[in-house]
């Protein structure tokens, strides 16, 4: 109780210092509120709050994060076909990808929270957590050389716009991660589309391009000489070898269909995510991994989940059978293995501030998320993934459908009356 005492003694004046004091009750309620639970006869006992909800999305993501820094290594010296296979090089795949990885997630929480501590501020009340999850999802749906005054600009637009402006958290129509790709996807396309921004540290990726290597790789450098460890400097006599390309199963797809798949990626490679993409969307079992974590922990709906997969599934099965194109070919289980299908319908579908409340709301909303962003998928190719633009759309009329769903309701116990 001693470190509380202290920690109670230093609060800032609230009306003196509201900036401090804003930073204060964050830090506060972060590490000891709620520190009670309820009496009496009810059913739950705990003290959750919002921070706590939070804090285990940003816990299922880890993994995420984990093969995602490690990916991004991976990836960058395969193109220069040294250290290929997965665990060859490990420290300089690791740290590699920690330089790529780090600074997108410091800025886009500088930038995010920020904005949030000063709007709080400006407010009057204590901080808004809601940037928590937002701040650990922006980083994993970013390509790991995005120029960083971009990801702050639209890390900016996102909070300011599609935040603030309506209210603040809870209030929001658009989920705030997927407002931020978008938001880069339009104003700055040239980052974030095409098979070169999904390798990092190259200009850009033509056979024989060398690695551009910074001062941070150089710090390593030290580190890892002596402890007699290959080094940077030695990789960066190689370059990109004859035949790499840097495309994602999705741009292949439309390229000549499964077949062309196949002669890039195996099944299994695609499965594990030892592939180009998003940092965090390529490790199909560590995002189920996350999923399940968030369903053990009643975190995000199942509901919102398995109808999202049926629905894209049954979307899939039908483009099958009509199979006007090399992609509508592609069966339809190995859509899956494609593309960011598991990471949206965990981690993006499923924010409880902008989906769907009501049960039959949720199937309908996830149905419909499922099936239209496959749609868009499969018969778009200026869009290479359906899932962002059809949350974000469906996001919009969730609450028309827990309205509709609400009104049938009323609608059928009047009629008992």
């Amino acid at each position: 109780m001693g470190l509380l005492d202290f920690i109670k003694r230093i609060e800032p004046d609230k009306k003196k210092s509201p900036f401090l004091h804003t930073l204060y009750d964050g830090f506060f309620t972060f590490a000891y509120t709620p520190n009670e639970v309820t009496k009496g006869g009810v059913h739950v006992k705990d003290g959750m709050d919002l921070k706590r909800t939070m804090i285990h999305v940003v816990i299922a993501l880890q993994l995420c994060y984990i093969f995602g820094t490690y990916n991004i290594g991976h990836q960058h010296f395969s193109a220069m076909g040294i250290y290929t296979g997965f665990l060859e090089g490990f420290h300089l795949k690791l740290v590699h990808g920690l330089i790529k990885l780090l600074p997108l997630f410091v800025v886009a929480n500088l930038v995010g929270l920020g904005i949030e501590f000063w709007f709080a501020a400006k407010k009057g009340h204590g901080i808004e957590e809601g940037f928590l999850v937002s701040g650990a999802l922006i980083p994993l749906i970013m390509p790991p050389d995005l120029p960083l005054w971009i990801l702050a600009v639209a890390v900016a637009f996102a909070v300011i716009i599609g935040k603030e402006a309506f209210g603040g958290t809870g209030m929001n129509i658009w989920n705030i991660a997927l407002l931020a790709r978008v938001f880069v996807f339009f104003a700055y396309p040239t980052t974030i589309a095409g098979d070169e921004v999904w390798v990092s540290g190259f200009d850009t990726i033509a056979p024989g391009e060398m690695p551009q290597y910074g001062w941070a790789h150089g710090l390593f450098d030290a580190l890892f000489n002596w402890g007699g460890l290959d080094t940077f400097k030695a990789a960066a006599s190689a370059s990109i070898v004859d035949g790499f390309t840097g495309a994602t199963p999705l741009s292949l797809a439309y390229q000549g269909g499964w077949e062309r798949i196949t002669e890039v990626y195996t099944p299994t490679q695609m499965w594990w995510g030892t592939i180009p993409g998003s940092i965090g969307e390529s490790s199909k079992p560590l995002i189920l991994i996350g999923a399940a974590i968030l369903l053990i922990t009643r975190i995000a709906s199942w509901r919102i989940m398995l109808s999202m997969f049926i629905g894209a599934a049954l979307m899939a099965m039908l483009m099958n059978a009509w199979g006007a194109s090399p992609f509508m070919e592609v069966p339809w289980y190995y859509q899956f293995w494609m593309g960011s299908f598991f990471f949206a319908m965990a981690f993006m579908a499923t924010d409880p501030v902008t989906a769907a409340s009501t049960n039959t709301g949720k199937w309908i909303y996830g149905f419909l998320i499922g099936f239209i962003g496959m749609i868009v998928r499969v018969l778009n190719p200026a869009y290479p993934e359906g899932w962002m633009l059809s949350i974000l759309f469906l996001n919009t009329f969730a609450p028309l459908m827990d309205h509709y769903t609400i009104q049938a309701n009323i609608s059928k116990r009047l009629k008992r009356a």
